[in-house]
């Protein structure tokens, strides 16, 4: 290495690199740019600035930094943020990264953020009202958390004359209450799910079925309810303003144990008339995810009642416990679209497909415009694609209908913000779900796609642009009905988003990580990441961050543009293979994206999977990662080596010969098995690997032909597994001899291709090398030197026919996409009991002991369904093989978990509410049946054997 000629000075040093850092992360012409409306020379423009706002930001995640950002560019001077108890305030630890560019006297600390209780939540409300009139905050930003599409809060800011930046309480009530909205919908036309919207008023019916009866409750309750002394109007009616008045006064006039009866009595009769199909259960103040649950049994209801319930924190008395049930539609796509009114006009900016997701969790979001469809319809038709091409048609008619249905809701509703009016998509069919009445995680995909155009009505040369949804929503809040109706005008082609989770490899929430690195953004790259790549001011460092459990699992946000969704998708995926994070008993959902993208990629983005889609691909790893795991790796290298130096030592064959086999074979075990062995220990590069290079071979006859030179294959590798750089850690990249192998076997191939006659394929370049007669001009001692070098660089490569023989043996491939965009998935992919084994192949559960159960994930464990209800198990009781034992709340969600096997409770050792580490005992048990484990020699016995059969298939 070259020595400098005079030591580099330690403070330029640190602040080159920290400039390089600030560089590489806040100059994204995506995210950042002067939004300051008072600069401009237009008087009309000037008028419609922000910079006297003066705003409080009451969220967390990665939009709170993304509003920080935007309204400093607004050049708003007073932008401040609430700190949770929750988060550590010690600078290098903090949960909220944000603090690295706060100011502290804009820090407001609360308990938390939301509050667990209706009481909490009111006493929130209370703090936040309070620190904005201590500090002078005129303006309140909540997000995308529950507390934006709290009607109550939003109400109480108006009361109290503080501007909210998002949609009003009227909106909130008649569009953003799920029940509310989906009444709006039908009066308006809109295409909506088959279920019930009106469980509470139900529940006081069955129990107050008339006037007399409800005039009576309402008397017992004190509660004043006008409408009552209107003895003709409907019951539904009646009961319907009796539970409002309840809310009101804050009393209960059923308990949820009677609301579970309900749901379940209507559950059956919906069940019946609609034999094998399933139901979905959703509570009206649930959003992101949280607060529904999927069922066939109308008998599982009363518990996922509680579950919904206490998921979206409104079991409290006098909590608005309404719940819709509709009907699932199981083979659908889920597609949204994006709206925005100042409560004079609506106006849509297209819509993003969200059909990746589990458990109801988005995972990915891909951009839907009218111009990207005609484009892709154009291209396809171009390219004789017609069954493609008609497909894409039927979802042009699609998003038109539902971009129209939804600037109609807007306007019905007298919009005043950003929402977002999400809808299921079946065929050239959609129903309207819900309008969330926030902003989503998700905004930035649609604005990537378009900005608006915003012109003066008297002078049509005199506008500006908006390139934010948050900066749009701000200027709303301030200005009101004097902004005109804009235009949206086209920037991107396409864009995509792919959630960061704190996640497994089976996407369950992972809790308690710590990131002690993260590759910079490359060119291109959109990171919406709360701050934590911000570095440490004074070294130019890293800053670590903990994953912690009391928050969405939702760590950043990758996001990537182009001009059009093909080149969108790529771009996304080379950012995935170019991110790296480490850290600290760390598991996120990066491998997952890097797989299942390049799946989509190396067919077509354009595919139409369902939300049923992800289930059944994990399902699909956890079989790879299992005949992976029935592989000796090691020992397949061996017998590779032995075959090729018998070959060698062969009659006939000189001494040289085998000596040069031997060397050549053992200085490529490291250049070999380094990557495969990658491929094996994670399943998603696997999935990747066998996408990317899924037309690079084909097996017949139960073996593999190549049909391109795995000396390419195995290139293109390393640099899938982004170990082709030298910038980075001897354990994360190539070797350097390894290296030196590679590439003198790539440019002996690159040379020879200059030699061969146009159209020569790979198979047919392979038999002529590999015989004695001279050919592409050679002569007979070039032709023997060339031979000799083409054996040599393809020695050994048989361990690469590992991998297809995998996914030949699994069926991996019988996951495929049809003609017409669909995706085929085989039966074996839906069956629960092979989904929930795949799932613990992929994770395999914490080791214990026979006696013991442990904990299957960190959180809070909770031993009942709810405070007043018993444990699910005791001491001295049985439990069946599916039993409930336990609850762990993480990440704001609850998982239930069941029990694998039989057995009697005989000492319960977690107490009830607290927090436990992943694989803590939980329960002291006596199993019905002696596990016996496997003995590690016939363990090591079955694994040879198993690899041995594999190499019979090498030939």
């Amino acid at each position: 290495m070259a020595i400098p000629a005079r030591p580099l000075d330690p403070a330029k040093d640190r602040d080159r690199r920290l400039a390089e850092s600030r560089a590489s992360y806040h100059d994204s012409p995506y995210q950042f740019r002067n939004r300051r409306l008072g600069e401009s020379r237009s008087a009309w423009v000037r008028s419609f600035a922000c910079d006297d706002m003066k705003v409080l930001i009451v969220c967390r995640g990665p939009i709170r930094k993304e509003a920080i950002d935007v309204f400093r560019e607004m050049g708003m001077v007073q932008v401040g943020m609430l700190l949770s108890e929750k988060d550590s305030i010690v600078f290098p630890r903090a949960l909220s990264p944000e603090l690295r560019i706060m100011n502290p006297r804009f820090v407001h600390p609360v308990p938390d953020y939301t509050g667990a209780t209706k009481e909490e939540r009111e006493q929130r409300i209370a703090d936040i009202i309070r620190i904005c009139r201590k500090h002078g905050y005129d303006a309140v930003f909540a997000g995308y958390g529950f507390m934006a599409e709290d009607a109550t809060f939003v109400r109480a800011l108006e009361d109290a004359d503080l501007t909210f930046i998002g949609p009003c309480s009227h909106t909130q009530t008649a569009a953003g209450a799920k029940d509310e909205a989906k009444r709006t919908a039908i009066e308006r036309n809109v295409s909506v799910t088959p279920g019930i919207n009106d469980a509470t008023v139900r529940t006081l019916l069955r129990k107050h079925p008339d006037h007399g009866a409800l005039a009576r409750l309402a008397k017992t309750h004190g509660l004043e309810v006008p409408a009552l002394r209107d003895a003709t109007r409907p019951p539904a009616e009646l009961a319907a303003e009796v539970l409002e008045a309840s809310y009101a006064k804050r009393v209960d006039l059923f308990t949820i144990d009677d609301l579970g009866e309900t749901l379940r009595l209507e559950a059956e009769g919906l069940l019946r008339e609609q034999p094998g199909r399933r139901f979905r259960l959703k509570a009206i103040g649930g959003g992101g995810g949280k607060g529904q649950r999927i069922f066939g049994d109308a008998t599982q209801v009363p518990g996922l009642v509680r579950e919904v319930l206490s998921e979206v924190k409104a079991t409290g008395v006098g909590d608005n416990k309404n719940m819709l049930l509709e009907l699932n539609v199981e083979q659908t796509r889920h597609n949204e679209i994006q709206i925005l009114g100042n409560g004079e006009w609506c106006i849509s900016l297209g819509g993003r497909d969200c059909s990746l997701q589990m458990h109801e969790q988005k995972l990915v979001e891909v951009s839907i415009t009218q111009e990207g469809l005609r484009d892709a319809i154009a291209q396809a038709n171009a390219a004789g694609q017609l069954k493609k091409a008609k497909v894409l048609e039927g979802d042009l008619g699609v998003l038109e209908r539902m971009e129209a249905e939804a600037e109609r809701f807007g306007a019905a509703v007298g919009l005043d913000s950003a929402s977002t009016f999400e809808c299921i998509v079946e065929g050239e069919r959609h129903y309207f779900m819900e309008v969330n009445t926030r902003i989503q995680v998700e905004h930035r995909v649609s604005e990537l796609c378009y900005a608006l155009r915003f012109t003066n009505p008297d002078d049509p040369d005199d506008a500006f642009e908006v390139h934010s949804l948050v900066e749009a929503m701000a200027l709303i809040a301030r200005h009101k009905q004097r902004l005109p109706r804009p235009v949206r005008i086209r920037r991107d082609g396409a864009a995509i988003e792919a959630r960061l989770n704190a996640t497994d490899r089976a996407l369950s929430p992972a809790a308690g990580g710590v990131i002690m690195s993260w590759s910079d953004p490359i060119p291109e790259e959109i990171r919406d990441d709360q701050g934590i790549s911000i570095k440490n001011p004074d070294t130019g460092l890293f800053m670590r961050y903990r994953l912690a459990g009391a928050y969405d699992s939702n760590v950043a946000l990758l996001l990537a543009t182009g001009q059009d969704r093909v080149e969108s998708w790529q771009r996304l995926v080379e950012i995935l293979r170019r991110t790296t994070i480490r850290g600290i008993d760390l598991a996120t959902n990066l491998e997952f994206h890097y797989g299942i993208l390049t799946w989509f990629l190396s067919r077509d983005p354009w595919a139409k999977p369902t939300t049923r889609f992800v289930v059944p691909y994990l399902t699909l790893l956890g079989e790879l990662a299992q005949e992976a795991q029935g592989i000796d790796l090691d020992y397949a290298f061996q017998q590779i080596a032995r075959r090729a130096t018998a070959a060698a030592a062969g009659v006939g064959s000189p001494a040289e010969a085998l000596e040069a086999t031997r060397r050549v074979i053992e200085l490529k075990e490291t250049l070999l098995e380094r990557p495969i062995r990658l491929l094996f220990d994670e399943p998603h590069f696997l999935s990747a690997w066998l996408s990317q290079h899924r037309l690079d071979f084909v097996v017949r006859n139960d073996q593999v032909e190549w049909q391109r030179n795995p000396v390419e294959v195995l290139a293109e590798t390393y640099r899938l597994l982004d170990m082709d750089t030298a910038q980075t850690a001897a354990a994360y990249r190539i070797w350097d001899h390894d290296r030196e192998l590679l590439d003198t076997a790539l440019t002996f191939y690159e040379k020879l291709a200059g030699r061969l006659p146009g159209g020569t394929t790979w198979p047919d370049l392979d038999v002529t090398l590999r015989g004695d007669t001279p050919a592409y001009g050679f002569d007979e001692a070039t032709w023997a030197r060339m031979r000799a070098a083409h054996a040599g660089h393809q020695l050994g490569l048989d361990i690469l026919a590992l991998l297809p023989l995998i996914a030949d043996t699994i069926g991996f491939y019988d996951l495929a996409l049809e003609d017409d965009l669909s995706v085929r998935i085989p039966d074996r992919l839906h069956d629960p009991a092979h989904q929930e084994a795949m799932r613990k192949v992929l994770v395999p559960p914490p080791v214990t002991k026979a006696d013991e159960i442990v904990a299957a994930m960190g959180g809070t464990f909770y031993a009942q369904e709810a405070p007043e209800l018993p444990s699910f198990v005791t001491v001295g009781g049985h439990f069946d093989r599916g039993d409930p034992l336990y609850i762990i709340e993480v990440m704001k969600m609850f998982n239930k978990v069941y029990a694998s096997f039989a057995g009697t409770v005989t000492e319960v050792l977690a107490t009830n509410a607290t927090v436990v580490r992943k694989g803590q005992p939980l329960f002291r048990i006596r199993p019905d049946e002696v596990f016996v484990e496997e003995d590690p020699a016939e363990r090591e016995r079955r694994l040879r054997a198993n690899t041995a059969a594999y190499l019979e298939r090498l030939g």
